[in-house]
């Protein structure tokens, strides 16, 4: 039996078919750098894996990354396979999530509408993602919150 510590578990993977490692692999550098403790799962991860792997490492977020245009498809019955296996974390998901990004905020609806709890463009910084992570997990105080918002 593992004693636990106060560090905040993450499940990191890249959705589906797509084998774009690049992003996850300086998403881990980052959230590790941060205090948390990642599990990347890699390229190509199913539904089923986040879920297990959510489940067996206790993870407060499951982040999941696509780069290749097809996240819709990928992510259907995503938060239904996550329900079944009765994980409780925070869903985020990031990337080029749709081919022919006219209009982020359609995406973003489309995602919210999946269950994500947030979304976020190709463009973000992982310093952006990490800190909505301690907001939504709330390891950061409200008046920091309140700061990030103004910028």
């Amino acid at each position: 039996m593992v004693p636990h510590t106060m560090s905040q578990t993450v499940v990191l993977g890249v959705i589906g078919s797509d084998a774009h490692v690049v992003g996850i692999t300086i998403l881990e550098q980052a959230f590790s750098a941060a205090g948390f403790d990642v599990i990347n799962l890699g390229v190509q991860t199913s539904q089923e894996e986040f879920a297990e792997a959510a489940v067996d490492h206790d993870a407060e977020a499951v982040l999941v990354s696509s780069l290749y245009g097809h996240a819709e498809q990928d992510c259907q019955g995503f938060h239904e396979v996550l329900e079944t296996a009765e994980v409780d974390a925070v869903t985020y998901i990031g990337g080029n999530l749709a081919v022919g990004q006219d209009e982020f905020e359609q995406t973003r609806r489309t995602f919210r509408e999946l269950g994500f709890d947030r979304v976020f463009d190709s463009e973000t910084d992982p310093e952006d993602a990490i800190e909505a992570l301690r907001q939504d997990l709330q390891i950061t105080p409200t008046e920091s919150e309140r700061a990030t918002i103004s910028s």
